[in-house]
This record gives C-alpha cells, structure tokens and sequence, in this order.
C-alpha cells in the first residue's frame, strides 16, 4: 500500500503544480483527505510556527512596499546596474541576490528585470546572460536570507534536534550561494553568441519597426517615492538584523524556566512589531499592504506549506521505520544523495519552503550530519528546471531581443545551465563551509 499511497503524494504534487497559485496547497488537503479517510494515516499537525513566522515578515515586507521602500530599493538597483554596464553578468545577480536576501522572496526581481535587459542591450551585451542570472539569484538568495520562509523553516527543523543558531546556518550559505552565484556568472558571460551575431535579434531587426523601437534612446524613468519609503526600508533592515542577532546569541533572548525565549516567538514579534512602526513612521497604508504583490506572493507560500508540508509529513510519519531502512544506508554512505532529493521535490512543488518543510525534517530523523545538511539547503531551488516559473517567464517577455527563451525541446532553455551550475557549485561550497562553521 505504501507505493499507492506515495503515488497519490506525488500526484497531488504534480496536479497542484500544474494548477499554480495556492493550488500546490488545496492539493495537498486532497491527498490528506484521500490519506487519512480512505487509508486511515493519522495526519501529523501542521507547520504551524513556521507558518506564522512567514506571515509575520510578509507583514512586514508587505508594509515596507506599501510605504514605498521597494521603489526606493528598486531606483538604487538602477543606479548600479548603469553606472557598470560591461559587468553586468555580474552586477545583476548580485543585485537581484542582495534584494531577495533583504526581502525573503524572489519575486522583488520582477522590478528589475526591465532595467536589467534595456541596460545590457544598449551595451551591447547579450540580455540572456545578465537575465538568466539575475533569475537564478533572486531564487538562490532565498537560502541566504534570514526572513525568508525556507530558511525559517530550516532554523525550526534544525533546532529540533541539533544545538544550531540562524548565524551558523547563514554563516554557511552566504559565502556559499555566493560563491556558487560568481562561478555561474563567470561561465554564463561566455555562453551563446555575442548579441550583434545572434540569428534571431538579427532577424527582429529586419523589421524597421523592431529596428525604430531599439534604436530609441528611452531610460526608464525614476518613480517618485513616498515620504516614507526610506524610513520603511531602514525600518525593515532593522528588523533583519535583530533577527539574525537574536538567533545567532540567545542571550539577547528574554529568559523563562532558564531556557531562551522560543526563536519562532521572536522572529515573530520583531517583525510584527517592525510592521506596526512602518504603518506608524512610514506612513504605510494596510489597505494596500494586503493588496500588494509581495503580501499575495507570501500568502501563496503559506497556503503551499499548509497543505503540501503537511501531505507529506503525515506520509512520511505514517511510514517513519520502512523509510529510514529503505534509504538510510544510501544517504549514509553518499550525503550527498540527499541533496538530489531536495531538488527533485523542489522542481515538483516549486516552493523552497514547501521543499525543506517536507524533506528536511526526514533527514534530521536518518541522523544525518547537521554540517551535511545545511550545505545541500542551496539543492532546495530547483524552480528554474521547468520553465514554467514567474520570474522566468517575465524575464523571456522583458528581453525584446529573443536571446532569453525556452527552447525547442522545452528543457534546453535560458536558465537550465545558469541554475544547476549555480546550486552545484553552491552545494560543494556548502561543504567546505559548513565543515568549518559548524
């Protein structure tokens, strides 16, 4: 029965994938329901903290976009990318790397994909480079920030079992992600033909209307930021620090019954609180907070864990002994085979939340190394192998070129190489670092 049950796990995965939004989610009550009603798995309880802890700093970013912070962010991108035009296979990714580890999501690159593709085309540059890179960065700096939903799930899991702080686990992946991100980039510069020999931008420009449109000589204009919107920014930073600093010294904590105060509580209170001061000093409006991009983006997060974590946790709860004996020795003597795992499940439910909610806490029960498993996090980011993702699909809409596209056979696209150079790199870096932090 274990092989129908995994079956419609891995059903429910694909069918709410291919549903998109908070789909991934309500699929995963399904196969809970099909579980528990038909099969009689007692459901494990949900995620509920890391939940919370998600909601409460996609409060907190909702409120800075609302109060303006992100067009703030957004301008400051500008300035860089311009001011270096001939490296920006290098300054992209970093600034999309630096926004998603500032924001704790991804999808903050939508503002500057455009930026991004006008600036490399008018150098000269071929956009898929910069393009595919900034994408894969905005999706690897997830485990690089300290508010973002997979590395609060992470922290929560590691917690559990092994004597671990939020400055340990970032102290692994920052200098891991990034060195894996330079690396990338330092091949993705050498990749396809320069812009001016491309066949298809060569073909656009036989149109004189393609031709007219980028000869034109347009900037992208700078929008007028709200009164609050550096404050909101300075605000959120604040509270980004407070959190990695309460996580990395307990002793900062409030003490009760002689332990620190619950590291979940106080990822949660700092941030709420921050929201209330940004809404206050901000001058941030809720009402549009609610409605924004980012607020929606987490709630979509939320609801994928709800239902997909918690499908899978009670599945693997259920089965707990025979899948320990079934994979136990491989991941023993091959850790790294773990790692394969997590971007599998990764590219199935396209959430690194989801993805170190259901898997990590299956490696923390094989006894695996805590030092094994916070190097292979960075494996959790396989969004990009489907060319079906936000982002991706933006960033193919933006470059007028043609240069960033799926290809004929679907999986030869723009991002296929960028993104598993970048996680592959990422994990063997992990290793190194993670032997030495921890």
């Amino acid at each position: 029965m274990i092989w129908l049950q995994l079956a419609i796990v891995i059903l429910c995965i694909l069918v709410g994938a291919r549903i998109g939004g908070i789909g991934l989610g309500l699929m995963g009550g399904v196969g809970l329901a099909i579980l528990s009603f038909v099969f009689g798995i007692q459901p494990t309880s949900p995620p509920i903290d890391v939940m919370l802890m998600i909601l409460a700093v996609v409060s907190a970013a909702a409120c800075m976009q609302a109060a303006g912070g992100m067009d703030y962010l957004v301008q400051l991108a500008e300035r860089i990318l311009r001011k270096n035009p001939k490296r920006i296979t290098f300054i992209a990714p970093a600034v999309t790397y630096f926004f998603t580890m500032f924001a704790g999501t991804g999808h903050v690159a939508y503002s500057v994909l455009p930026v991004i593709a006008e600036v490399a085309r008018r150098t000269g540059v071929r956009p898929e480079r910069p393009m595919s890179m900034a994408v894969i960065a905005s999706q690897v700096g997830i485990v690089a920030s300290p508010i973002a939903a997979a590395t609060v799930a992470m922290l929560t899991i590691m917690s559990t079992r092994y004597d671990i702080t939020l400055g340990q686990i970032l102290g692994t992946t920052i200098p891991a992600t990034m060195i894996g991100l330079f690396l990338a980039a330092l091949v993705t510069n050498k990749l396809g033909k320069e812009l001016k020999d491309d066949p298809e931008y060569q073909r656009r420009m036989q149109d004189p209307e393609f031709r007219r449109k980028m000869e034109e000589t347009t900037t992208v204009s700078a929008a007028e930021l709200k009164p609050g919107a550096k404050i909101s920014v300075l605000l959120f930073l604040f509270g980004a620090v407070l959190v990695v600093l309460m996580g990395a010294i307990p002793g900062l904590r409030p003490q009760f019954n002689g332990s620190a105060m619950y590291m979940a509580h106080t990822i949660e209170i700092i941030m709420l609180a921050v929201s209330a001061l940004m809404v206050w000093l901000g001058k941030a409006d809720v009402a549009e907070a609610s409605r924004g991009d980012v607020f929606l983006a987490g709630m979509r997060a939320i609801i994928a864990i709800f239902g997909i974590a918690w499908l899978g946790d009670s599945f693997f709860g259920a089965h707990d002994a025979l899948l320990k004996g079934s994979i136990s020795d491989l991941v023993q003597s091959a850790p790294w085979a773990f790692a394969i795992a997590l971007f599998i499940l990764s590219v199935m439910v396209n959430s690194q939340g989801a993805t170190t909610s259901t898997l990590m806490p299956l490696g923390v029960a094989l006894g695996l190394p805590v030092a094994s498993l916070v190097a292979m996090f960075p494996a959790v980011n396989g969004y990009f192998f489907v060319p079906n993702y936000g982002p991706i699909i933006a960033a193919i809409d933006f470059d007028s070129t043609g240069t960033t596209r799926i290809g004929k056979y679907v999986f030869n696209h723009s991002f296929m190489l960028p993104g598993l150079m970048s996680i592959g790199f990422s994990v063997v870096a992990g290793f190194v670092f993670s032997s030495i932090v921890l």
